[in-house]
């Protein structure tokens, strides 16, 4: 059977949205950066491939496409790619991998952020690429109203926005760099290329400023649940997170996301796909149950509670349970599974000291990192410069 690969999604204090009132949790911590630092030694310490940094545009909010106006929920959050800056020295072997939210950000300003990443962290930088409908979010930019029905033009612009920041990563060749103080020749100007980029929604000439990144392509990942979503990560990710709340949904994903692949001219790269579940974990499951259950009862403003809805399947019960789930998965065509700690100070840690060592037992998950870099982890090699000669 093929690698197994395993990464976590941190959010607040985990993705229940009472997780922050959990005797354990930090909430007074979310602005701190030790406390993030912290959480992805954690899970570093299980031996995960990366984490991923979750962030909007807009506060967090209980429904999905405009804001609300509760006051008994985290709001707020750290910018994800100087929180990634920050955590990324003090950690050795894990990927990290932000949130960029493709709608309103450049993607110059992007490329060269997340290429500073990866010198920060030695080569273990990503990028999750998100879209944004809300047009609450689109009124912190002001440059234009956008609906949900602008969703499929959305994606393609986030197509077009990877493609950009791609060929800036790729703008400067790998020798560009001469640092020749005897001659006072720094830099070959030879080597340095203007991309020329003209989409339909921005022309990006380049070059960049920042140096081709030590991966020379920090791998860039994206969350879908239909088919335009499978489509974006068909055309330009290396690495998809879908929500399969079935086995047997797994096939008909994956096929969507493959087609795209062969449409876009990519049927011979390396694409992983990891199934996203949200976890509620303990030694037995009527623990875990009841754990859920007490921060549902705080979840309605009424005090009648109710049970959480997500998009991605939630699994509620043992870190062998768990396991179960994520080799029928792995079985079915996936690579791994991205975690949803639904309340992070309890539940990460019942990932790396439980789960982990259970999937060892099995012999189905690494004992020890065996690459430096993110791209390593996945078994991807450092790719060509798309401009060298």
């Amino acid at each position: 059977m093929s690698t197994l690969h395993l990464a976590v999604a941190l959010d607040g204090t985990g993705w229940h949205p009472a997780s922050w009132r959990e005797p354990d949790a930090r909430p007074t911590e979310l602005f701190d950066a030790r406390y993030w630092t912290a959480q992805v030694q954690e899970a570093e310490r299980g031996l995960l491939d990366l984490v991923t940094l979750e962030d909007t545009f807009g506060l967090q909010s209980s429904r999905p496409f405009e804001p609300d106006d509760r006051t008994d929920q985290v709001r707020g959050r750290l910018e994800a790619v100087l929180l990634a800056a920050r955590v990324a020295p003090l950690t050795e072997h894990i990927g990290i991998v932000p949130t960029a939210v493709t709608t309103h950000t450049e993607p110059f300003h992007l490329s060269k952020a997340v290429a500073t990443l990866d010198y920060v962290s030695t080569g273990r930088a990503g990028v999750r690429v998100r879209v944004s409908s809300r047009p609450d979010e689109a009124a912190l930019v002001g440059r234009r109203a956008l609906t949900r029905d602008d969703s499929v033009a959305m994606f393609d612009e986030a197509a077009d926005w990877v493609e950009v920041v791609r060929r800036l990563w790729d703008s400067w060749e790998d020798d560009a760099e001469i640092r020749d103080a005897a001659t006072g020749r720094f830099v070959d100007r030879h080597k340095l290329h203007y991309i020329d980029f003209e989409g339909a929604t921005f022309s990006v000439r380049g070059p960049s400023i920042t140096p081709r990144p030590p991966q020379g392509q920090p791998l860039v990942t994206a969350l879908a649940h239909r088919d335009y979503a499978y489509r974006l990560v068909g055309r330009s990710a290396d690495i998809g997170f879908v929500t399969p709340h079935e086995t047997a949904d797994i096939a008909g994903i994956l096929g969507e996301i493959r087609g795209a692949q062969e449409e876009a001219g990519r049927g011979e790269e390396p694409l992983h796909v990891l199934g996203d579940v949200v976890v509620f974990l303990d030694e037995s499951a009527e623990a875990a149950r009841d754990r859920e259950g007490r921060m549902d009862s705080r979840l309605s403003t009424n005090g009648a509670g109710r049970e959480l809805i997500s998009d991605a399947r939630i699994l509620t019960g043992t870190p062998a349970e768990l396991a179960d789930l994520i080799l029928e998965w792995q079985e079915a065509g996936l690579s791994g599974a991205r975690l949803r700690p639904g309340a992070v100070d309890h539940d990460l840690p019942q990932i790396t000291r439980a789960l982990v060592p259970e999937l060892q037992r099995r012999n189905a998950f690494r004992t020890a990192y065996t690459a430096d870099t993110l791209r390593g982890h996945f078994g991807l090699e450092r790719p060509a410069n798309r401009y060298a000669a």
